[in-house]
């Protein structure tokens, strides 16, 4: 029985390198950990058993939420935390999470995953990204067979907004700092699981999305502004939790091949209705790139005062890069000097993060 009711369920295949440090990091924590082999290969289940409270087998059937519902079936707890081998956990505030596990019973759980990235000059970086992955398997269940999400067991709800907090846990993601092959065929990978899903899912605004995220990476901006479009063209419920993240994928690719006022219109569309540091960046930078420079600039200053800010991660650099851009070139000298001051305290942070064990 583990010291704190939460069972970490954990979907592996060939996962030999990471692995290990993955479960090594969920030790001190007190949590049942079940890992679900699905077929590997490699000494990916002899490492797990070393750690984890229980391995299980999975035949491989194509449907990630498949595999991840048989490796909560097993667990002893009914509180699950999701997690992927190429994710580790730094800290735990066990504390604040019983709380938050008695207070809000039917909620979910959100974990602010800092994802590790390199770029084509081989600097490493972060972005932030919020997802859920924490919640009571007795009212929630993992759905899609590719991006896998937590809905609710009730059908009648599942079009509902999901009430949900954010965790006190931090996790570090490396799924993004791979080479350009392994990330292909990882792209690859997904593009067939997601035609598959399109052909029976209800809800194809949110695999539409996918597809264009795939296709980013494979084929290119033309082809993924098609399928952003598409997905687009299937929201009647703005509410959805990934419609800001499409809009955002959208405008920030029709700034990529020229569309610079498609961008603009689709962001002065959407503003009204989000407002997030994401939302209000990415419209920032639509700004810049359609030389309304005082209206970028104040939306780069609203980002760095609002209170997910730290939402951007790595991107934040940039928002403060564009300020003092600015404030340079307005002769504003000691505006300039304060944002820098404000970028190098964010810039020490950041080293923390992407030189972390």
């Amino acid at each position: 029985m583990s010291k704190v009711p939460v069972s970490v369920c954990i979907i592996a295949k060939n996962e030999e390198k990471l692995i290990g440090d993955c479960l090594k990091h969920l030790q001190p924590y007190g949590m049942e950990i079940i890992v679900a082999d699905t077929g590997s290969t490699d000494r990916t289940r002899e490492i797990a058993e070393k750690y984890a409270d229980k391995v299980v087998d999975f035949e491989w059937i194509k449907d990630f939420s498949a595999a991840r519902n048989y490796c909560a079936s097993f667990a002893s707890n009914n509180w699950i935390l999701a997690l992927d081998c190429d994710e580790y956990v730094n800290a735990v505030d066990i504390r604040i999470l019983r709380i938050l596990m008695q207070k809000y019973p039917r909620h979910t759980g959100v974990l602010r995953l800092k994802n590790i990235t390199h770029d084509n000059k081989g600097q490493t970086g972060y972005i932030n990204s919020d997802i859920a992955r924490f919640y009571n398997k007795n009212f929630y269940t993992f759905d899609y067979a590719i991006h896998e999400q937590i809905c609710p067991k009730d059908l009648s709800r599942r079009n509902e907004p999901m009430d949900s907090f954010l965790l006190p846990i931090d996790v570090v993601h490396y799924g993004y700092a791979l080479d350009e092959d392994t990330m292909n065929r990882k792209q690859e990978r997904n593009l067939e699981l997601l035609y598959q899903e399109l052909e029976t899912t209800p809800d194809k605004g949110y695999v539409y999305f996918q597809i264009g995220q795939s296709l980013t990476t494979l084929e290119g901006a033309d082809r993924a502004v098609e399928a952003y479009e598409k997905g687009l063209e299937f929201i009647e419920d703005t509410s959805r939790y990934y419609v800001p993240e499409l809009i955002i994928s959208l405008a920030s690719t029709y700034v990529n091949v020229d569309r610079i006022p498609d961008a603009l219109a689709l962001m002065e569309r959407y503003a009204p209705q989000f407002n997030t540091a994401k939302f209000v960046f990415t419209h920032a930078n639509v700004y810049w790139a359609a030389e309304q420079i005082l209206k970028a600039l104040g939306n780069y200053i609203k980002v760095t005062m609002m209170k997910d800010a730290e939402t951007l991660g790595g991107d934040l650099a940039s928002c403060y890069g564009r300020i003092i851009q600015i404030y340079e070139a307005f002769g504003e000298k000691e505006m300039a000097e304060n944002f820098h001051q404000r970028f190098l305290a964010y810039n020490a942070e950041k080293e923390s993060v992407v030189n972390r064990e």
